[in-house]
């Protein structure tokens, strides 16, 4: 079965059956019924896409480095959200998503071989195996919770302010000692930071960290940073233990994100500390661990449906170029660098230190 054998069936031309499949916006609803139903009936299943890629010099497809394993990274109902609202948003595009590992695994080397229009790196170290290969292949890329490479567009959340509205929000209520507990992946212990403002091992870490620091600095206040290995759960937990454990407990926490809030809150509870009572915490992202631990969280919100959305649209600007020779232009070009806004979520887990009043 040919294209031409479904053209002759319904009576139209080949490029007219190869749009029904390939360029659906180019026909009518019924006419693309028509040749469907027809092709169908006769057992034609479509263009081969191999052929149809090089017809066209595009491979259809999208590529999206994710910063741990891939099984790793959908436990994580951040990289979760944001996935599902990436994907949703380049649905309607035709484009479909691969999933490549940062680093090469049993000797296959995905960012390299796979057939791809560009993609977009989430939350991964610049010098990761995959972004190097994908740059070396001049693929257009979008930089996500991370500094954009040279070229590259990018989508950041203010997670700065974040940090800094977190802090302010315990000031706010009289809380005079309060803590970051964040991560650092160059540690191979917990433990607290020697120099609060050299620690985060990442992009995110370290801006939500100076945001909250910030705040401390302009009320006088010491910054005291706490650090975990990475924000994991079996990682997590030994840290928070000693944290609440320990003689330099604090009454206010902003944590890294929620993961590490709701962790620190069910450490203190098994110390017999109250939470908010004895120890106010401060999430970050509104994730599912935000609602489903008690009390329920304080936090930081992130609109991960955004940042999807700005993902895709930069992603498909920046193939857009490409495709049309536009890198090579002679006029200047910035890419696009996007910042979404944050927003401060109470709840329950944070109140007036004990003795005093709001």
């Amino acid at each position: 079965m040919t294209l031409q054998t479904v053209a002759d069936k319904v009576g139209v031309s080949r490029m007219t059956v190869s749009n029904a499949f390939s360029r659906p916006d180019q026909l009518s609803e019924a006419l693309r019924a028509r040749i469907l139903a027809a092709a169908a009936e006769l057992g034609y299943v479509g263009p081969d896409p191999a052929a149809r890629a090089l017809a066209r010099r595009s491979a259809g497809a999208v590529g999206v480095v994710l910063t741990d394993s891939l099984g790793e990274a959908f436990l994580d109902p951040v990289a979760a959200a944001f996935f599902g609202s990436l994907a949703e948003s380049l649905a309607p595009t035709g484009l479909a998503v691969s999933l490549v590992p940062a680093e090469n695994v049993g000797g296959h080397v995905p960012a390299r071989d796979l057939a791809l229009d560009g993609a977009v790196v989430y939350a991964c170290a610049g010098d990761t195996e995959a972004v190097e290969w994908l740059r070396r292949r001049r693929l257009p890329l979008v930089f996500v919770d991370q500094d954009p490479v040279p070229g590259s567009a990018g989508v950041l959340l203010d997670d700065r302010a974040g940090g800094r509205v977190a802090v302010e929000h315990l000031l706010a209520l009289g809380h005079r000692d309060v803590a970051v507990l964040t991560m650092n992946s160059d540690r191979t212990a917990p433990g607290w930071a020697d120099d609060p403002r050299r620690g985060g091992s990442n992009h995110v870490a370290r801006e939500r960290a100076a945001g909250a620091l910030d705040a401390l600095d302009a009320a006088g206040l010491p910054g005291r940073v706490y650090e975990v290995v990475d924000n994991h759960d079996h990682l997590i937990a030994p840290g928070v233990a000693d944290l609440v454990a320990g003689p330099r407990r604090p009454t206010g926490v902003v944590c890294f994100s929620d993961l590490m809030a709701a962790h620190l809150v069910r450490a203190a509870q098994a110390a017999g500390l109250t939470v908010p009572d004895d120890l106010s915490v401060v999430g970050f992202d509104d994730s599912v661990h935000a609602h489903t631990v008690r009390p329920a969280l304080t936090t930081v919100r992130q609109d991960f449906a955004a940042k999807g959305r700005l993902a895709a649209s930069a992603l498909t600007e920046a193939i857009s170029r490409s495709r049309a020779g536009a890198e090579d232009a002679e006029e200047p070009y910035e890419p696009p660098l996007a910042r979404i806004p944050v927003e401060l979520v109470l709840r329950d887990s944070t109140a007036p230190p004990a003795g005093t009043t709001s």
